[in-house]
């Protein structure tokens, strides 16, 4: 009963079986791999080189693959057709198709607006790429795709290179503004030529600019919904500052140089009032000096306190030598005496607490006093445990004069040179050049000064002007991000991170960040639309002066800052609204805000409704301190929510040897260059575009991305073969029609439905890989099925059919349904990768609409019901046993021989029976799948086999449902040299007479002529 039900199953698919888990006693691997038929196909290439005479005659009869599709592209060709393609397949006209078509639902992906200072380089490419891929992914799919190209196209490394070494001077702010802009205005064209180039889907006329005047009214309305809520500010306090470009920074303006030299000082304090708990520990008090340890000596002449450890032990030290006295950390004493060569004897250790009320002289500045105090700040890790403080030239400088109310007195200008109020000494000297040397020089004539030295470490720098930055107090505008960060945090759990090991770091950077400065001392930006009380200096900014100046800007652009008279910035009814004196009492500010607000504030003006959230955002891993989070958290302070459900974060792109291009350096990589080649062709072919695609699918983008000349002659060779896989199935579909030619899949040999089988599973995986932006494994996927489960296994077997069977039988016309098939899904599988050449091959495939394009016909049509029940243990049983068989003869070909199969009665038996009903045969499935000559299917080996015959055995398991049904069968396999002659036409060994055809050909032959 058992083997009757498993039998009816096969034959009928009633019922659905799992997939089996085949565990094989034999050596041998399956061979849907790829080792064992490649062997057999050199077997045939080598019979098929030893061409009878007579072979010939009947070459006309054999169906061979025909097709226009050209084998290889290559060099101008290649362009020619790319842009062809374009053109012919309204890649341009796209974007605008898919907004107009009715679908079920949207896809929003929003693009982070590349910077427009200069050509086009491989990091856009990567970056454009990626989002194309998956922009043309879910067009296939039928969603509509919301994606609005943009630039960002204010800030200073414009400005700079628009104004050249002629520099800002004698320049109106709108003079500079218009070169600015100009100079913008140039950069986006050359890279919007270049991205619609490489074949990126947008409607371009479309795009948004950081510089237009209604992003700039949208920005605007940012600003005083955040300043309205108490989430912007002005205030005075140190924040970075660019000596060289004279303005402001935030943090994720700066780059570290980690070979930067600073001059470093241990200097003195003396105490001037002894801590009243330690007032007994000595008699000695005025000859005591707190040491400290600075690599920023220029920062002294501000000092306003020395800054203690509450929690660590402190010690009065005597140099041996000298007998001075000194106080600094108890574990930094040992680590000190080393550096100053000076021996120490240990006086006395107290508490840092102890330290309270303590109060010393400064040591350049008679008159001035620095007191101790705690702070948490202070570390034991280096220096000497007590903290020279500066509030105008530390972040935790501040933070200290805040809690005790010290002055914050900034004497540094924004040239970085010291001010007058530094003294006569120091007037005019630069804190980064001679300021600093003439205050060691200072501290040397006042014997304030132990050591100095030079330190090489990482420093932060401008990373427009690549020039040192320093820490100065100035009055700035602010976000509080502190007041911000925790809502932040919450919403960033909820959010899709990929790699999600990108989320701790921007979680990290987040948590680091208590304000943002938002506010910039240059031409070329958005102004903090303020204006200020001329006397008072109190700000104006309500809802009627913004709604005003947005009004303004959206009409004229934000130039009519400098270009309208205050009296229609502020007009008088705004003013009476405000409950402001008269506009005469006012002036506007002259601060424009800082970039990362500029492109943090763009969901306000591209995404389509207010509330809208993107799908995703998809950026470089230099946007996680930068535009993943100014947009979170401007998003957060104004609608409390991420503009994002999914965060994408891709690596930097690296020269082939691992190394960071530079120009320098010679190694950098022109996207342009790859596509059209460069002076010499042969160091530098050209490529098309899809190379460029295919390099960027196939890196592993979540980490550093290489390129080089070896990489791309790889992802171009590797694209050749599969043009060539394809263009296998384009010519042997060639006269195929679909609709009156297909086969359905209950009516199809056994391993055509196999291979639908596979090509279902192999659709479900890709999908899943576009699904997780995971384009390197669809790019595997790919590779694998056509080189394993396509060309090495289902090719090889069916060509027999292909080429010798007749042209409308019932079993050719199986396979070319199969073939139409997954020439459909390969091609729509690539498609958003490599979409020149999907639509190139696409024009070629049968029952194609002649206007249709493939990006406008759909996905993958797989289908659930072709996983039928029996499919995976009837193929991958006999594959086993040709395992076996192949493994007999090394070397040899397949087609030589007569193939005996015995296997015991019994589950496996009936799953063979099912693939040749009869005993013996030479045009069975079993036979096709054997690539044998003839297949003889027994319980039983023959007791007469010839003494020739090479016999292996080995055992195939069987697990169905869930274990429900098992079973381990035993088989043998004999095979045996073919008595008869080859045919000169299948060249199979089944003629009766030498020269002459096999009856099967025959049969064909005379079917033809008829």
């Amino acid at each position: 009963m058992l083997l009757c039900r498993a039998s009816a199953m096969l034959r009928q698919g009633a019922v659905r079986w799992s997939r089996v888990r085949l565990l094989r006693s034999t050596t041998t691997s399956c061979a849907l791999h790829s080792g064992d038929t490649s062997k057999n196909n050199k077997n045939n290439a080598a019979v098929d080189s030893k061409k009878a005479p007579s072979d010939s005659k009947y070459r006309e009869t054999v169906l061979l693959p025909k097709t226009e599709l050209p084998m290889k592209l290559a060099g101008q060709k290649l362009l020619d057709k790319e842009l062809e393609i374009q053109k012919s397949c309204g890649f341009s006209e796209l974007y605008a198709w898919q907004r107009e078509r009715k679908a079920k639902k949207e896809f929003c992906l929003h693009d982070g607006p590349p910077y427009a200072n200069g050509d086009p380089h491989v990091g856009h490419a990567l970056n454009k790429i990626l989002k194309d891929i998956r922009n043309r992914f879910e067009v296939l799919r039928g969603r509509r795709v919301h994606y609005l190209p943009g630039w960002d196209c204010h800030g200073l490394p414009i400005e700079l290179k628009a104004l050249g070494e002629l520099g800002a001077q004698g320049l109106s702010p709108l003079q500079i503004r218009k070169r600015a802009r100009e100079f913008a205005e140039r950069a986006i064209e050359r890279q919007r030529s270049s991205f619609e180039r490489w074949g990126v889907m947008a409607d371009w006329s479309q795009s948004y600019y950081t510089f237009d005047g209604k992003y700039e009214a949208k920005q605007l309305g940012v600003f005083h919904d955040m300043h309205q809520k108490g989430f912007i500010y002005q205030d005075y306090k140190p924040v970075f500052w660019s000596p060289s470009a004279r303005t402001a920074l935030a943090e994720a303006e700066l780059e570290y140089n980690p070979q930067h030299v600073s001059r470093t000082v241990y200097a003195t304090f003396p105490v001037h009032t002894p801590p009243p708990k330690l007032a007994e520990v000595t008699d000695s008090w005025p000859g005591v000096r707190v040491l400290v340890w600075t690599t920023q000596p220029w920062t002294i002449p501000a000092n306003q306190a020395v800054c203690y450890m509450p929690n660590s032990q402190y010690s009065l030290v005597k140099g041996a030598d000298s007998g001075e006295l000194f106080l600094l950390a108890t574990e930094r004493v040992d680590p000190i005496s080393a550096i100053l060569g000076v021996q120490f004897e240990v006086l006395s250790t107290f508490k840092g607490t102890d330290l309270e009320g303590g109060v010393c002289s400064h040591p350049t500045i008679p008159g001035r006093e620095s007191p101790l105090l705690p702070a948490n700040h202070v570390t034991m890790l280096k220096g000497t445990g007590l903290v020279h403080t500066a509030p105008a030239h530390g972040m935790d400088d501040y933070s200290v004069a805040s809690q005790f109310k010290l002055p914050v007195d900034c004497l540094v200008d924004e040239d970085g040179n010291f001010t007058e109020s530094a003294g006569p000494e120091l007037h005019n000297k630069s804190v980064l050049g001679d300021g600093t040397q003439a205050v060691i020089a200072m501290l040397r004539d006042t014997k304030a000064l132990l050591k100095e030295e030079e330190i090489v470490h990482s420093y932060p720098y401008d990373w427009r002007t690549k020039k040192p930055v320093i820490i100065r107090a100035s009055k700035q505008w602010f976000v509080n991000t502190g007041s911000i960060k925790d809502r932040a945090q919450e919403v960033l759990k909820k959010v899709r991170v990929i790699p999600e090991s990108a989320r701790s770091s921007l979680l990290a950077m987040l948590d680091r960040r208590t304000y943002w400065c938002i506010s910039r001392q240059r031409s070329w930006g958005v102004p903090i639309p303020v204006f200020y009380h001329r006397e008072s200096g109190e700000p104006l900014i309500n809802r009627h002066t913004v709604e005003h100046l947005s009004m303004l800007f959206e009409k004229h652009g934000s130039d009519c800052w400098w270009e309208l008279p205050l009296e229609q910035l502020l007009p008088a009814d705004v003013l009476k609204k405000s409950k402001g004196a008269e506009v005469q009492d006012y002036e506007k500010g002259e601060d424009v805000l800082d970039i990362w607000f500029d492109s943090g504030t763009s969901w306000a003006a591209v995404l389509d409704e207010p509330d809208q959230c993107a799908d995703v955002y998809l950026e470089g891993k230099d946007q996680l301190g930068g535009w993943f989070q100014s947009s979170l958290l401007t998003s957060v302070a104004v609608r409390k929510k991420a503009p994002y459900r999914t965060l994408v974060v891709h690596g930097f792109t690296l020269s082939d040897a691992g190394d960071k291009m530079s120009k320098s350096l010679g190694n950098v990589v022109d996207p342009d260059v790859v596509i059209n080649g460069g002076q010499d062709p042969s160091l530098s072919p050209p490529y098309g575009a899809d190379t460029l695609r295919w390099w960027v699918a196939e890196s592993n983008v979540f980490s550093e991305v290489m390129i080089g000349p070896s990489v791309l002659n790889a992802a171009h060779e590797s694209i050749n073969k599969l043009r060539n896989t394809l263009r296998f199935m384009v010519g042997n579909l060639r006269g195929f029609e679909p609709q009156k030619h297909s086969v359905s899949s209950q009516e199809m040999f056994v391993i055509d439905q196999y291979m639908l089988h596979l090509l279902q599973e192999f659709s479900i995986k890709v999908t899943d890989a576009y699904t997780e932006y995971d384009f390197g494994k669809v790019i595997r996927l790919l590779q694998a099925f056509v080189s394993r489960d396509l060309s090495s296994f289902y090719f090889s077997i069916i060509k027999d059919r292909l080429y010798c069977d007749a042209e409308s039988s019932h079993q050719r016309r199986s396979c070319l349904t199969v073939l139409d098939e997954v020439l459909d899904a390969v091609t729509r599988s690539i498609a958003p990768i490599l979409p020149h050449l999907a639509e190139e091959i696409y024009q070629h495939t049968p029952g194609r609409p002649e206007s249709e394009t493939l990006f406008r016909s759909g996905y993958i049509k797989a289908s659930s019901l072709w996983k039928k029940p029996g499919l995976v243990e009837a193929v991958e049983g006999a594959c086993t046993i040709r395992d076996s068989f192949l493994s007999s003869i090394p070397g040899r070909n397949a087609a030589e021989f007569d193939l005996t199969i015995a296997i015991e009665p019994g589950l496996f038996f009936e799953l063979m029976e099912s693939l040749q009903e009869m005993p013996c045969s030479s045009t069975s499935q079993l036979c096709e799948l054997m690539m044998t000559s003839q297949t003889s299917l027994l319980t039983t080996l023959p007791r007469d086999l010839p003494a020739d015959a090479l016999t292996v055995r080995g055992s195939f398991l069987i697990n169905l449902e869930g274990g429900d049904i098992v079973e381990e069968s035993s088989y043998k396999v004999a095979a045996v040299p073919c008595a008869r002659s080859r045919c000169p036409r299948c060249r199979k060994f089944n003629s009766e007479t030498p020269g002459s055809p096999c009856p099967r050909c025959l049969e064909v032959i005379a079917t033809a002529v008829l």
